[in-house]
């Protein structure tokens, strides 16, 4: 049996993965979940405290978007078979420009985030779409609203400094990404048509091509 766990995108909770669907013979699925990070903690450390709730050995980390780069730091603490990212970057080279602009400016400290309880304005940082026909959908979606959390993974994104991609990677990105566009991002599985959010609205495709992906 492959044990699958996978981590949602920032601000999003585990319904994201609800049409995810892995033949059951060989795959059992496990849903992580984000928790508000303590005052201080780094991306590194909050890894390592997510790492606990992998209860199996040689599994599969799969992240979505933020979720893609938490599983990617939690590989130096867990054993894996396979990291999956999905709608996510490899190195801090596929930021997009606006985020390592954010870096250096600190422009990112003067966001908004106040207004977490605006999920037109959450699904916007969060998935990089205007939702106003989705809004009843998307607040199903994304879960997590606190301020201190959000102002948290924004800081955290944008100064991730991995440089090398880890190894036992596969990265999967959406042709029209818009959080993290495609032509910033080398190396990778490419979905036609693909948005920051095909998690949810291409589960087709990941139906149909993940099993063979991890088996690979």
């Amino acid at each position: 049996m492959i044990h699958v766990y996978c981590m949602p995108g920032m601000a999003a909770g585990p319904a994201i993965f609800e049409y995810i669907k892995l033949p059951k013979e060989n795959f059992e699925l496990h849903l992580l979940e984000w928790s508000i990070p303590t005052k201080g903690v780094s991306l590194s450390e909050y890894a390592k405290q997510m790492s606990s709730m992998v209860k199996h050995e040689n599994v599969v980390l799969l992240g979505v978007s933020l979720g893609g780069i938490l599983v990617q730091e939690m590989t130096k603490f867990v054993d894996v078979r396979k990291v999956i990212i999905v709608s996510s970057v490899k190195t801090r080279y596929e930021l997009p420009k606006r985020m390592l602009f954010a870096r250096y400016t600190k422009v990112h400290k003067l966001l908004p985030t106040g207004l977490v309880n605006n999920i037109e304005l959450l699904a916007k940082y969060a998935f990089g779409e205007s939702v106003t026909k989705r809004l009843s959908l998307y607040e199903k979606y994304l879960s997590v609203r606190d301020k201190g959390y959000i102002d948290w993974s924004i800081n955290e994104l944008v100064n991730w400094k991995q440089e090398i991609p880890c190894k036992k990677l596969v990265h999967i990105q959406g042709e029209k990404d818009t959080v993290f566009p495609k032509e910033n991002i080398t190396d990778c599985i490419v979905v036609p048509n693909g948005t920051h959010t095909m998690i949810i609205h291409r589960a087709k495709w990941f139906n149909q091509n993940l099993a063979t992906i991890i088996l690979e």
